[in-house]
């Protein structure tokens, strides 16, 4: 499946523009594409750290876990 791509606008510090210039010229690659993959592999680190935030969060009692039963119930899973 071809999925939809969003034309979004973004500053960057001149030295981060300049190396991905450089990479994007280096590997004959859209700054896009690279841009794209980069934040990707970005979100898959950050997803470890949201959960370790999450767990801490549940350990020490400032969040509840609700049962997957009941959430299912609620949504009439």
């Amino acid at each position: 499946m071809i999925e939809k791509h969003v034309r979004m606008n973004v500053t960057l510090p001149e030295s981060v523009a300049r190396e991905l210039t450089l990479i994007a010229d280096e590997l004959n690659d859209k700054k896009s594409r690279i841009v794209a993959k980069a934040l990707e592999l970005y979100f898959d680190e950050i997803d470890g750290q949201i959960a370790e935030k999450r767990l801490s969060k549940l350990k020490q009692g400032d969040t509840e876990l609700v049962d997957a039963e009941k959430v299912w119930k609620e949504l009439g899973l």
